[in-house]
């Protein structure tokens, strides 16, 4: 579709508005051998890809190399919460209880809850877990949008006007409102879910409350589900799947964009609005529909998938971009810190195989393991890679989903009320630092216009 038809422009109008389009392109382009010129640290990363230090943080830690006599050397992937492995965290909870919960305490106030703490602070959460009629029908319900992270924005931005003291951003407010958001969060995915599939395509619609005996990922499961039943082994894998998206140190993009946001003094609701807007993004929260929109593409453009060198053959014409949209892109392939491995894969990889075995999707599986092991392979053989490739969490995230089916249109919506955990942790880290408004220069290039 022209962009011209996009914005409903008239046929006579076309011409004059691809002479804008045309002068905005000349005017937006940069000699791209400027930006080496004055060592600008594109993406904010340096020469080796490696983020530049921009703030602080005790919330989480990310490691792929080892530090050995001043030499960087590869490591399997670590993830700490709060100084904590999060791997111990999301293995509690399979062994004892439901854990996001546990994790989204221990991001917010730095330690793991005791019994009794935790079942308080559950309580709190579980009577938040409640959007008015109102609401519902004046917000979700109208115009729902078919990316729902949109819905999600819209939604998040719209409680500003249901909250009495909005713009109020000292600690215990931000508190207060982080909680309703961590709270809500799954409701407004699942309900804009809804809406739109009843008024898209006119399916049934079901909206069922939150049941505050449940953990977060039943929730989500039996709000989403017409009958409302899952099996134990399916909520401790969403669950598992939620502890492990809910943060990933400060330097990510929809964490630095609330970090950026914050620190200008805006209200909370704008601060996660602007972060949901940051994590739609396909380099972002949207990689793990991109890996299985890739995955659906090998299948039917692959002779044999499940031959190792007929899937080969397809991996390197992904490479050469003469396969699937002709990026050159392996999804869900390749990490900016880790190197050997993504812990969050790892672990995530495990509960799939889990899963997969249980509702009989071995060869789906199967399938999955061959182009992670095969995609290493020619992406290490590359000769312009400089470190090990390894699997990252959105190449099993997705298939994950699936199995437990939900659908692709809640894929990056889940990611969001995951995440909303650790971007509240990194806003009221922020708030409680009193940092100075973050502003990066960008150095001018153009022309002045003699007078």
């Amino acid at each position: 579709m022209r962009a011209s038809s996009m914005m409903s422009l008239t046929d006579t109008l076309d011409n004059k508005f691809d002479e804008l389009v045309e002068n905005c392109m000349k005017s937006g382009a940069i000699d791209l051998n400027l930006y080496q010129e004055y060592d600008v640290k594109r993406g904010l990363r340096d020469s080796t890809g490696k983020g530049v230090l921009t703030g602080l943080t005790e919330i989480s830690d990310v490691i792929g190399y080892d530090n050995v006599n001043g030499v960087k050397e590869p490591t399997e992937g670590k993830l700490y919460y709060q100084g904590y492995n999060v791997e111990k965290i999301v293995g509690a909870g399979l062994e004892k209880r439901y854990a996001f919960e546990e994790a989204t305490y221990l991001l917010l106030f730095g330690n793991l809850p005791t019994g009794e703490q935790l079942k308080d602070f559950e309580e709190i959460l579980s009577s938040l877990q409640e959007l008015s009629g109102q609401f519902v029908r004046d917000v979700i319900m109208k115009a729902p949008s078919a990316n729902l992270m949109n819905g999600l924005q819209k939604s998040v931005l719209t409680l500003y006007s249901y909250d009495a003291d909005p713009d109020n951003i000292s600690v215990p407010n931000v508190l207060r409102q982080s909680l309703q958001l961590i709270a809500k969060l799954p409701l407004i995915a699942v309900y804009n879910y809804h809406a739109y599939r009843h008024f898209t395509f006119l399916e049934p619609l079901v909206i069922k409350p939150a049941l505050k005996q449940y953990s977060t990922a039943e929730n989500i499961l039996q709000m989403l589900r017409p009958d409302g039943q899952f099996t134990q082994l399916e909520a401790r894998v969403l669950d598992a799947a939620l502890v492990l998206h809910a943060e990933h140190g400060g330097g990510n993009n929809s964490t630095f964009t609330n970090h950026v946001v914050t620190s200008s003094g805006t209200d909370t609701y704008s601060a996660v609005a602007a972060s949901i807007a940051s994590l739609k993004g396909p380099r972002h929260g949207g990689a793990n529909l991109k890996v299985q929109q890739m995955m659906r593409d090998l299948k039917e453009n692959c002779p044999d998938p499940g031959s190792e060198a007929s899937v080969r053959e397809y991996l390197q014409k992904i490479l050469k971009k003469e396969a699937f949209d002709g990026l050159g892109l392996i999804y869900g392939m390749g990490h900016a810190v880790y190197t050997l491995s993504d812990p969050r894969e790892v672990i995530l990889k495990g509960y799939a195989e889990t899963l997969a075995k249980e509702i009989g999707m071995e060869e789906e599986f199967a399938l999955y393991e061959r182009v992670e092991n095969i995609s290493k392979e020619l992406l290490e053989n590359r000769s312009h890679v400089m470190k090990p490739i390894c699997a990252n969490v959105d190449f099993y995230s997705g298939l994950t989903y699936t199995m437990l089916g939900i659908p692709e249109e809640l894929f990056t919506p889940l990611f969001a009320i995951s995440r909303i955990s650790g971007w509240s942790a990194h806003r009221l880290e922020e708030l409680v630092n009193k940092g100075k408004i973050i502003r990066p220069a960008y150095k001018y290039v153009g022309h002045h216009v003699e007078e």
